[in-house]
């Protein structure tokens, strides 16, 4: 994919892996909608990055407002090159073991998690499969893979976005619409320092160091659908 021109969309953008991702972006010349729940912090991400690029601005929940970023994009920047699912929902702080987790919590947690970015992936694909081309990258966790005691509730949603992505996969070969589910690896980022208060996290990478390697997966067609684990990105970056 030519990035220099190219519409992308990234949820949960406004901090983390997502601003660093779009930031990247802009600098190879993409056009950027930005969506997050956090009105300062995605007004602060949007003025570094129109220093850059042209950047659509959205301040929504995507658990509620998928047709809207969508929309919005469209009428903006025009028809979406790549969705790029970043945005996630860890639960409460710190997390409780799974017979503790409310249910309406854990409703929550999946909307946004998984049926969200199935939900705006179902948006955005006509157009893609219309033109045949396109890239969906969904950002997954090994808590998805792995019964990590404290994380069920995470794991669980993103376990259905592995099975999603998946299917996804499969009913779209042929299409040119690509589907990359990644699992960055644990980094140093506020969610991570939620999910663990009190434990130095300063051993792990941070977003910055990630990020090349989310828009090497994004430009670069070689790289066919399917799942990509934290040791494969390194190998994407070098």
């Amino acid at each position: 994919m030519e990035l220099k021109g190219a519409t992308v969309l990234i949820t949960g953008a406004s901090r983390g892996l997502g601003f660093e991702t779009a930031e990247l972006l802009a600098r190879r010349g993409a056009r950027l909608a930005i969506a997050a729940r956090d009105g300062d912090e995605l007004e602060s991400a949007t003025a570094k990055l129109r220093k850059l690029t042209d950047v659509a601005t959205i301040s929504a929940d995507v658990s509620e407002d998928a047709e809207r970023i969508v929309a919005a994009t469209v009428a903006r920047l025009g028809p979406i090159d790549a969705l790029v699912n970043n945005a996630s929902e860890l639960g409460p702080s710190p997390m409780p073991p799974l017979d503790s987790l409310p249910w309406d919590v854990f409703e929550h947690i999946l909307r946004v998690n998984a049926i969200a970015p199935l939900h705006l992936a179902q948006l955005v694909l006509p157009a893609m499969r219309k033109r045949h081309r396109g890239t969906i990258l969904n950002v997954t966790s090994d808590a998805g893979v792995n019964a990590c005691p404290g994380w069920g509730g995470y794991g669980a949603s993103k376990a259905a976005l592995e099975h999603v992505s998946r299917t996804l996969i499969a009913e779209l070969e042929g299409s040119g619409v690509r589907v990359l589910l990644v699992d960055p690896g644990d980094m140093n980022t506020e969610m991570h320092r939620l999910a663990e208060p009190g434990v130095d996290l300063s051993r792990l990478p941070d977003p910055k160091e990630v990020a090349p390697a989310l828009v090497s997966l994004l430009k670069d067609d070689a790289f066919a659908a399917g799942r990509y684990q934290a040791q494969e990105l390194e190998r994407v970056h070098a």
